[in-house]
């Protein structure tokens, strides 16, 4: 069943049939003010972290799952009919209620017609600002007059600490206070204590947040939500709302809310405009400062413009037309949407994550840059450094750095059974490809702190990212898998070895010569070459199982990934395959067995099974897969952050057709006319799909934050279109489905790069020819010193 359509031309997802299978959502603000917002105006607001400064609350794993949230609710004065400008919560039968939504780059626009009444609402946070803006019009497109009045809805969290907010209601029901004044609601917590704005995470100072109305006079006003809502009474139907009449309430301990009362008396074809302001501070201060910046329609339209302008300019680095409809749909806009937002949020901030990490874990941030690096790199460098300051001295990595917490230099070390062996491998794939993007080979020099004590270049910091899984390597001589290896799932004991980790050093190993080749250090050189060539020899000796690699090997010998598991369960894993191609490890004949087998044993109709047969015997003192019903999850499901390496190492040895069958397999805008399958927004990115083990095959679960949004960006930019930064320029490597060809527009060290890709033979990958403005160039990387502004190429494959 299809619920929208993708506006490309507006950068826009239309969703058309409000009664989704789950709520979908979208993101307003950036990493100081954020808010998440669905189809029915669901969702909540956070200040700088979504755990200790969310102050808007949302009640997690409910039916629906995104109430409550930010909702106008009208009311007929003459025939006393309610409903709301969503959807949701009233919910009026939808043969009487028309609703769409459009969800955009940090903006959406809910409009709804009912009962001759148009009402259209604009969410959006203005540039820079500590508040975020609702512009709502009501039209009356009856023939006759109609008199009816508005109420607003928010539900303020009693503190902002979002665990003690829904967990401590013996503290929390007793450090609210509410007031009204001048069209204005001032919600207060802890207000007989100091303010203490410098430490953001002492949760029980004095904060306040507003809520205001601009542009109408308000009649009426109730800031005790029990009162709002009515004993036994819901958000579908406040008894406020059924009456008709705010009970100009405040309050004193127990629940906040934000109401505000506006009458609207309309005459055939008449519209009203009316603003709502909600934000941080307090409501006579901060909050008259926000209505004075969207006083009018047009000041409002001004800053909406603003915030368009901004985000579209942070998505465009990257445009392509391809054959492919939903390709172009998520290249162009959903996916670097995504990968922008989980960049901003990490896993901290959607309708799943509800604070399980407050800060950024090492690993998934590191990652997340792969994918936004080309469209803010003068942005990226600032987190990127933050991370590698999260690196301890001793090459290993802090799990989770909070920006707002963290001190390099002086930060305690990271206990030993903390550490995870992948954490510092990923540096190896972010760092280059952030100085290919710049083409500045000097930042390899400069000079950053260790977490907890001592300085290194960024070179320094490599080098001890590798000598850190070469200090720590079991009796095979491979990477111990220590705390995790990416997957949490591993029980590998202290001295248990990690194949995937191992896959990953050999392509630091590689990485990190090539970059000691270009800045002449020939002891580098030779120390890596050394231990690169002894690593290929230990893995291939005891990793290879035949016609795969197997995924780790337990402290007491036990083997993943084989096929003579005792159980005969998880025979063959996704990660090591994928990056034997990756790294190198795999070659030739080699290579190709391998994918074989990839395609053979894990490809389904939804993507890469993460391993196959699932865990229903094995004990969890040997793996915790068990833990999670087969076919979920980590236990042989498609895990979507592994797809891309699926994806990239079958482009590398030329499949285009199987690269992008196994993409389009778990692309979101694949499932845009069958969404009742994936159930989860068909804009973007998953966690995790159900296999066809499970019942719930081909459903996805956890959208947004998850390392798939990146790696899925990376593979098809970079491997399916095949447009890759190099140091000396852009490689253009393309690997397709038998396309005739395709176009892409890139923005490379501040020039456009406009390429055309022809495929006469229809071919799946191989260059016959480059010409740059009409020049044919050597080889496969247009060289920067030959661009000019813009530059013209053309590509023929064969």
């Amino acid at each position: 069943m299809q619920y929208g359509f993708f506006d490309d031309a507006r950068k826009e997802y239309v969703i058309t049939k409000p009664d989704t299978p789950k709520s979908w959502s979208n993101y307003l603000g950036d990493t100081r003010y954020g808010a998440i917002i669905t189809n029915n105006a669901g969702g909540y607001s956070f200040f700088r972290s979504s755990v200790q400064g969310c102050f808007l609350r949302l009640k997690f794993n409910s039916v629906p799952l995104d109430q409550p949230g930010r909702f106008i609710y009208l009311h007929d004065r003459v025939n006393k009919d309610f409903w709301s400008g969503s959807w949701q919560p009233v919910g009026k039968p939808l043969d009487a209620y028309k609703s769409e939504c459009r969800h955009g780059s940090a903006y959406t626009i809910i409009s709804s017609e009912y009962s001759n009444i148009k009402t259209e609402t604009l969410y959006f946070v203005p540039m820079g600002q500590e508040f975020e803006a609702w512009r709502v019009r009501v039209t009356n497109n009856d023939s006759k007059k109609r008199s009816l009045r508005a109420f607003s809805f928010v539900e303020f969290a009693s503190n902002w600490n979002m665990h003690d907010d829904l967990n401590n209601l013996q503290y929390t029901q007793y450090i609210v206070k509410t007031a009204y004044k001048d069209g204005f609601i001032d919600h207060g917590n802890n207000l007989y204590m100091p303010e203490d704005p410098e430490n953001f995470q002492n949760k029980d100072q004095a904060r306040h947040s507003f809520i205001g109305v601009v542009g109408q006079p308000v009649t009426g006003y109730d800031s005790d939500r029990d009162k709002f809502i009515g004993a036994y009474h819901t958000y579908a139907n406040p008894v406020s709302v059924v009456n008709g009449e705010c009970q100009n309430t405040v309050t004193e301990g127990d629940n906040g809310c934000g109401t505000l009362q506006v009458d609207l008396d309309l005459n055939p074809g008449e519209t009203k405009e009316f603003t709502i302001v909600l934000g941080i501070g307090k409501a006579w201060m901060e909050g008259k400062k926000a209505a004075e910046l969207v006083a009018t329609p047009a000041k409002v339209e001004a800053e909406f413009k603003k915030v368009v302008d901004y985000w579209h300019g942070r998505i465009e680095g990257l445009t392509a037309n391809t054959p492919d409809a939903a390709f172009n749909s998520m290249i162009n806009m959903w996916n670097p949407f995504n990968n922008l937002i989980t960049y901003a949020w990490s896993r901290a901030a959607s309708l799943v994550y509800r604070g399980e990490r407050d800060g950024m874990g090492y690993r998934d941030t590191i990652q997340d840059m792969l994918g936004v690096i080309h469209n803010i790199t003068d942005e990226v460098v600032e987190r990127l450094e933050l991370m590698i300051t999260g690196q301890n001295s001793n090459g290993g990595a802090m799990p989770v750095v909070k920006p707002y917490a963290h001190h390099p230099g002086h930060e305690e070390p990271t206990p030993e059974n903390e550490f995870r062996s992948d954490d510092c491998m990923w540096l190896f794939n972010t760092i280059p490809a952030y100085v290919k993007e710049i083409g500045d080979l000097n930042y390899y020099n400069k000079v950053l702190p260790y977490s907890d004590k001592g300085e290194g270049t960024i070179l320094d910091h490599l080098r001890r990212a590798i000598q850190f899984n070469l200090d720590r390597r079991g009796k095979n001589n491979l990477p111990c898998g220590l705390k995790a290896d990416w997957n949490d799932c591993l029980v590998l004991g202290a001295k248990g070895e990690t194949v995937f980790v191992a896959m990953q050093l050999r392509y630091a190993l590689t990485v990190y010569i090539d970059i000691c080749k270009r800045l002449n250090k020939p002891q580098e050189i030779a120390w890596a070459q050394k231990e690169l060539e002894q690593l290929t020899a230990d893995i291939e000796k005891i990793a290879w199982d035949g016609e795969w690699y197997v995924r780790a090997i337990k402290e007491d010998g036990y083997v993943f990934g084989t096929k003579n598991d005792p159980f005969g369960e998880g025979k063959i894993w996704l990660n090591p395959q994928s990056w034997a191609i990756i790294s190198g490890q795999a070659t030739g004949e080699r290579a190709e067995t391998v994918m074989n087998s990839v395609e053979e044993y894990l490809a389904i109709d939804y993507g890469l099974v993460l391993c196959d047969p699932p865990y229903e015997k094995t004990e969890a003192s040997v793996i915790k897969a068990p833990l999670f019903i087969k076919g979920m999850k980590e236990n042989a499901a498609v895990f979507q952050h592994t797809q891309g390496w699926g994806i990239m190492a079958d482009c590398i040895l030329g499949h285009g057709n199987r690269a992008f069958k196994n993409y389009k397999n778990y692309l979101p805008a694949a499932y845009n006319e069958r969404a009742e399958v994936r159930q989860m927004e068909p804009y973007v990115y998953a966690q995790t799909t159900c296999s066809t083990y499970n019942m719930r095959a081909g459903q996805s679960r956890n959208p947004w934050l998850s390392g798939t949004a990146s790696w899925a960006y990376f593979a098809a930019a970079q491997y399916i279109l095949g447009i890759r930064p190099d140091y000396d320029g852009l490689m253009i490597d393309p690997c397709i489905p038998q396309w005739e060809g395709f176009s892409v527009s890139r923005r490379f060290r501040g020039k456009t790069v406009n390429v055309k890709v022809e495929n006469p033979k229809k071919v799946e990958k191989g260059v016959v020819s480059i010409t740059l403005n009409g020049e044919k160039i050597d080889g496969q990387v247009v060289p920067f010193n030959k661009m000019k502004e813009v530059n013209e190429v053309v590509v023929v494959m064969g």
